[in-house]
């Protein structure tokens, strides 16, 4: 079960649906890739919501609110994954691809952490391509 896909498809789901919000399990790959998307612009904001029903309980969950234009539209426009558990796809800086005539990013899982192709490119580091947000 690809847990990363499912969030990026609740994202896209419920900015189709102009919804304020959206939320999925908490996991520490998902905050980075969130990150990286708050700083991008893509989202508004994210938090993390614990669980407070069960003292030995330790589920948490995300909470992502979602970011319109002025006239009502998704910044979001589209999300592709592009690694999955079956097959991932690794890239050297160099070879990173362009997305949308360069409106896009892509998120790269590099060994100093998550963070978007123009930040990789910049530190000279290739690795995993997530997914690609346009």
């Amino acid at each position: 079960m690809d847990t990363i896909a499912n969030m990026l498809t609740s994202i896209r789901n419920a900015s189709l649906k102009n919804k304020e919000k959206v939320e999925f399990p908490y996991s520490n790959f998902k905050q980075s890739i969130l990150k990286v998307l708050k700083e991008e612009g893509f989202i508004s904001n994210y938090k993390i919501i614990k669980d407070e029903g069960d003292k030995k309980s330790k589920k948490q969950t995300i909470r992502v609110m979602l970011k319109y234009s002025m006239d009502k539209k998704p910044v979001i426009n589209g999300i592709k994954t592009i690694s999955r558990p079956g097959l991932r796809i690794y890239r050297k800086y160099l070879e990173m691809p362009k997305i949308k005539a360069a409106y896009g990013i892509n998120v790269v899982s590099t060994s100093k952490g998550v963070m978007s192709d123009k930040e990789a490119k910049k530190n000279k580091l290739g690795g995993e391509i997530v997914c690609q947000i346009w």
